[in-house]
């Protein structure tokens, strides 16, 4: 019984490191951004107001199904910096940022 327990998460475990071998290093895009387009931002601001924008949708707050009602939708707007489908926080931005200039500025 262990035995196979033991088989199935080694099996598990190596479909995982064999699916993410495909993967590009998180953060490193610069397969899609080359040199020429990177040295063209002015600064991290700049790279995060000319990344793509990724709208979700959240639940309304309190106030805003009491000033708007119950059917009632809510969308935010916000940058994907690494160019996977998915809003980043500030954090990833700039962290995708640094690859890049790590990358590109030598």
């Amino acid at each position: 019984m262990h035995y196979s327990i033991a088989i199935l998460i080694i099996g598990l475990t190596l479909a995982s490191y064999s699916s993410n071998a495909n993967k590009p290093i998180a953060g490193d895009i610069s397969h899609l951004i080359s040199k020429e387009v990177f040295i063209s931002y002015h600064d991290v601001a700049d790279f995060i107001e000319q990344s793509p924008k990724v709208t979700i949708t959240v639940m309304p707050s309190k106030a805003d199904i009491d000033e708007y009602g119950q059917h009632i939708a809510k969308t935010l707007t916000g940058s994907d910096c690494d160019r996977d489908g998915v809003m980043d926080d500030n954090k990833t931005c700039n962290a995708v940022f640094y690859k890049l200039w790590l990358k590109y500025a030598r």
